[in-house]
């Protein structure tokens, strides 16, 4: 009999253990909609390679949640494995931010229908996004342009050449201004970082200077602060040449 009691309370045990939830300062929660059976990754890059900070498998259940200890806000990506499939639309980029998050998406549009809450950060780098995208889809539909008009050998006009670089200008100025509107939050310096790595100098120092403490002494901040002193020193030495 005891024997019998023993072995009960070793698979409760065990089954107490396979059962025991993730702990970290961030938590996150979701659901990726019309998803049976897979996985999901959540990666960082670190020193120019991505790591896998958790693996979550799925199966039946589209819901998950998880927990990682990061040491400051910073960007993770969001992988999902369908198995055999054909679709890229597999990766999702968030800033994350210690504290709860949840992310609903679903399986057909992964990325571009995903719905993040629990972030400020991250709400500014959708809001940045948005009208980013403004300038983006005239500097194509330019590039597009030029492209046919290169098949036809021929030149695309001067006056769309001028309308391009006005368009450059203002997402370039627009980008400084977000950031240093939102020195407080460490989507300032990464922005420039992801979007604008070849920003003017003076910008780049207007940025800089913004910071807050807290910002320029984050990751981001201190990359950023990293690129302008190579950049400085680069561009320095080639006006002396």
């Amino acid at each position: 009999m005891k024997k019998h009691i023993a072995a009960l309370f070793a698979i409760l045990a065990l089954a107490s253990c396979s059962k025991e939830e993730k702990k970290g300062n961030l938590e996150i929660t979701g659901n990726v909609k019309g998803l049976k059976k897979g996985m999901l990754y959540l990666k960082k890059i670190s020193d120019t390679t991505l790591v896998t900070l958790d693996s979550i498998a799925i199966d039946g259940d589209s819901h998950f949640k998880t927990a990682v200890d990061i040491a400051e806000p910073e960007v993770l990506y969001l992988f999902l494995d369908r198995g055999q499939t054909t679709s890229i639309d597999n990766s999702l980029r968030f800033f994350a931010e210690p504290g709860k998050m949840n992310i609903d998406t679903d399986l057909e549009t992964f990325y571009a229908k995903a719905k993040i809450t629990g972030s400020k950060n991250n709400d500014l780098l959708e809001e940045y996004k948005k009208v980013k995208s403004r300038y983006t889809t005239q500097e194509l539909d330019i590039t597009v342009a030029d492209m046919k008009a290169k098949l036809k050998n021929t030149s695309l006009p001067e006056a769309e050449v001028e309308k391009y670089n006005a368009i450059l200008k203002s997402r370039y100025l627009y980008t400084t201004n977000f950031a240093v509107n939102h020195k407080e939050y460490e989507v300032a310096p990464y922005v420039i970082l992801s979007e604008t790595p070849d920003l003017g100098l003076t910008f780049m120092k207007q940025v800089i200077d913004a910071m807050s403490p807290k910002v320029a002494a984050s990751k981001y901040g201190k990359l950023l602060k990293q690129l302008y002193e190579e950049r400085k020193k680069t561009e320095t030495t080639v006006a002396m040449k």
